[in-house]
């Protein structure tokens, strides 16, 4: 659960935190956003529902930050535990009115599915290669893929950020393989236990798969590479990558399924 500690009273004092809580805000007003935080974590993380269920994550934040959002009661703990979740408050959304009166949000950009409206809509959301790969449907009119390897996706995802690795550059799976086990990853490795016990479930997860299909899911999945721009890269046949990535998606989902519910971070 996020700390509310005075000691962070300082950090809402500042025009450019103030700022950048709003843009978290704005995250967390359409309907089933929630702001997830788990325990010995330093980033917290914005998920939203599909349609069917799935979560789909939307944005990482600094705990802090989230602290300092908490501290100003812009929003509440729905869900106590190990894992946490916050939803946007009442007085989140009158901050966040406050906030885009201010610089002047234009009218004509209200969202209908926002819990705070009137409010500017959000551009430039991207899309992961396996959520657009997963409205797809095959010859026999079924989803190439089902919300079942769509969450595994969105799991993996969610682990290898919160294992501070979505900003290391690598594209073999072995290298990956290699830093994990070395402890050489790149940047600080004093990682608070949350942190290594996501980079534990990544490391497990990319032995699994092995070359191939951990190439194809680093890619995809860890750093959000469309599939046909990954086929290029490593030299396959057109089309092959997504069939590929599916039995990939199917080896993870079953390997989350091993961890148990209270391995997961989120889910």
């Amino acid at each position: 659960m996020l700390s509310n500690s005075c000691k962070r009273a300082d950090l809402t004092a500042s025009a450019e935190v103030e700022t950048e809580a709003m843009r978290y805000l704005s995250d967390l007003t359409p309907s089933g956003s929630v702001l997830i935080v788990a325990a010995d974590m330093p980033k917290a993380v914005i998920t939203r529902d599909n349609g069917d269920g799935v979560p789909q994550r939307i944005a990482v934040l600094d705990r802090h930050l989230a602290e300092a959002m908490a501290l100003m009661d812009w929003i509440i703990c729905r869900n106590q535990g190990r894992v946490s979740s916050y939803v946007i408050s009442p007085a989140g959304c009158q901050a966040l009115r406050g906030f885009r009166a201010s610089q002047g949000g234009a009218k004509d950009c209200i969202a209908e599915n926002d819990d705070c409206a009137p409010r500017r809509m959000r551009y430039g959301v991207v899309e992961s290669p396996v959520t657009v790969l997963a409205r797809r449907r095959d010859k026999a009119g079924q989803l190439f893929l089902d919300a079942r390897l769509v969450q595994a996706a969105e799991r993996l995802r969610e682990d290898f950020v919160m294992a501070q690795l979505d900003k290391v550059d690598f594209d073999v799976a072995q290298d990956l393989i290699k830093a994990l086990e070395t402890r050489k990853v790149p940047g600080s490795n004093v990682a608070p236990p949350g942190t290594k016990a996501a980079r534990a479930r990544v490391l497990d997860v990319f032995r699994d798969l092995g070359p191939g299909l951990g190439d194809v899911v680093l890619r995809c999945c860890c750093h959000l590479e469309g599939v046909e721009s990954a086929e290029q890269a490593m030299g396959w046949c057109a089309r092959s990558g997504k069939i590929v990535l599916r039995i990939a998606l199917q080896r993870i989902s079953r390997q989350y399924q091993r961890l148990g519910e209270e391995q997961m971070l989120i889910g």
